[in-house]
């Protein structure tokens, strides 16, 4: 397989930590030849570990893509309302591209990247990472091969953790959907992808509902500052107290938030930015207005229904689903990587363990790299598993559900579509 070249755009979490590695680590398949960033801490650490030439070293995605191709593909890993035009202009290009999700903040972005990318015949893979997990797979295949009989129904729920919906979604980047986009876009989209994919049929009809209830200003504790480094009164028995938050978490995920705040994860810098920057406020006195619980009900064109909930208030990240068949039942728990299958006909329960890394959305970051690269070296012979025409649909879904919310009505997904499509 020929090694492909690759030029990134956003040297954040997700294009340096997430995305990045892969070439590190597999030099004989990819390799990053260009970068842009805004950051030019980040800009200039990518540069360096990758060894890109100064000239293919960007501050603008604009400059980058303003000139001769320089590689094979582009991985896109800007920030959400920034993916349209640097994937429209990479497509038009010629580049194969890799766009984390979502495609787009809006509906018809969506539709118009599908139809682009269909245009000018290239790879073009939407970051959808949990379809290529172990875990996923395997329920896939359990549903392939009938071992619960015909699916009737799935109860997923989404476990946000407390402390991670504090960090991305009331202090960080995905606050806002002004500024990013709705939580069932930016976090939950995955969810509606997989969910499309188990369940194998299209989407007919959507409803939702969901608030912002908890992180609110007048929830916030008597006598709490703006920012939790200006003396708290409550910062013992406060979850969210910032210095606790991001110096006293030495799990995996504790330590990758950690550089998010700060790149010098020092405990001096880490305090200089909490004092300063967007990670030390009070989670109570931000500029937050995502939800912080959302259900969704969905119905499909083959009579299966989906009851998917997403909260903040749980102690463990991760994600849990109960598959319900006409033979068997599924119960299965991503974190802990563990799937049950019980059978009715004979009344035993088999535990299958996934055995997949704790980190990388459980192996799916490098899974799809993986895929990604194979389908570029191949010259797009194939489609992708997360490609354009897929992901439109469940991003579909997504803003329907949003729509639904918003409005209080159910969402009729084929009346949507021919709205949207004029």
């Amino acid at each position: 397989m020929p090694k492909v070249t690759a030029a990134l755009i956003g040297a954040g979490q997700r294009g340096a930590r997430a995305y990045g590695p892969y070439g590190l680590e597999f030099p004989e398949e990819l390799q990053f030849v260009a970068v842009a960033e805004l950051g030019e801490d980040r800009r200039m650490k990518f540069q360096e570990a990758h060894s890109i030439a100064s000239e293919n070293s960007f501050e603008q995605w604009e400059a980058l893509l303003g000139g001769p191709r320089l590689a094979d593909a582009v991985v896109i890993c800007t920030q959400d309302q920034l993916h349209f035009e640097p994937a429209k202009r990479a497509l038009e290009m010629g580049y194969h591209v890799l766009l984390e999700k979502p495609m787009a903040a809006s509906p018809e972005e969506c539709v118009q990247l599908g139809e682009i990318a269909a245009k000018h015949d290239r790879v073009f893979t939407i970051g959808h990472v949990l379809r290529y997990t172990e875990f996923y797979k395997q329920l896939k295949q359990l549903l392939v091969d009938g071992a619960i009989g015909r699916l009737i129904a799935i109860q997923h729920t989404e476990n946000v953790e407390h402390r991670h919906q504090a960090h991305s979604f009331v202090r960080g980047n995905w606050r806002n959907s002004e500024s990013s986009s709705p939580m069932i876009l930016s976090k939950s989209c995955h969810d509606m992808d997989v969910l499309l994919w188990l369940v194998d049929s299209d989407c007919t009809k959507v409803s939702s509902f969901g608030s912002l209830t908890h992180f609110r200003a007048e929830h916030a504790p008597v006598g709490a500052p703006l920012r939790c480094t200006d003396g708290c009164p409550v910062e013992a028995s406060c979850p969210y107290y910032a210095p606790k938050m991001y110096l006293e978490r030495e799990d995996w995920a504790g330590l990758a938030i950690r550089k998010v705040v700060s790149e010098d994860i020092s405990r001096e810098a880490v305090m200089h930015q909490l004092r300063v920057g967007p990670y030390g406020r009070c989670v109570y006195h931000c500029d937050n207005n995502v939800v912080d619980h959302q259900v969704v009900n969905l119905e499909f064109a083959n009579e299966v229904t989906v009851a998917f909930t997403m909260c903040a208030f749980t102690m463990e990240g991760g994600r849990s689903m109960n598959l319900m068949g006409t033979g068997g039942q599924i119960r299965a728990h991503m974190e802990k990587n563990v799937i049950e299958l019980s059978d009715f006909s004979t009344g035993e329960t088999k535990t299958i363990a996934i055995h997949a890394p704790a980190e990388g959305h459980g192996g799916g970051d490098f899974g799809l790299m993986r895929d990604f690269i194979k389908l570029v070296s191949e010259g797009g012979k194939e489609a992708s598993l997360t490609g354009a025409q897929v992901s439109v649909q469940s991003h579909l879904m997504a803003f329907a559900a949003e729509k639904s919310r918003l409005e209080s009505r159910i969402i009729d997904m084929e009346q949507y579509r021919r709205e949207l499509l004029g």
